[in-house]
């Protein structure tokens, strides 16, 4: 499935789970994923590291097909930036990126200035 979300995809979030510290991440990768449940640690099954994921609501309801339910993880690759600060994604970021300061049940994420890797000092403080 795609990584590009929208947030009707999202209608029955009810919580998002942090594994990492947010102050360390400028962006984080978000993509749907299956599972036998709506809560509790989703198994990964990427390459690098799961650093958050949604639990949904007791409304959600699983695929009629599978009997999974999709909830949203979000994760790091290890050529991204967190881990190869100098490498790809110095500046910039991958498309499903977004800033996980931004993130909130129900709602896809922003890109800001900080995910795209604008240097700190360029930042504007809101």
């Amino acid at each position: 499935m795609s990584s590009l979300l929208h947030e009707s995809q999202l209608a029955h979030e009810a919580n998002v789970v942090w594994l990492e510290d947010l102050d360390a991440l400028d962006y984080v990768r978000q993509a749907l994923d299956k599972s036998a449940r709506r809560g509790g640690k989703p198994r990964y099954a990427r390459d690098g590291r799961m650093v958050g994921y949604a639990e949904l609501d007791k409304n959600a309801e699983a695929n009629p097909d599978s009997g999974l339910f999709q909830r949203r993880t979000f994760f790091l690759l290890p050529h991204d930036r967190p881990n190869d600060p100098e490498g790809l994604y110095k500046e910039g970021a991958p498309g499903e990126a977004v800033d996980p300061r931004t993130i909130e049940p129900r709602r896809v994420g922003e890109k800001t200035p900080r995910s795209q890797g604008k240097l700190r000092s360029e930042i504007v403080p809101t």
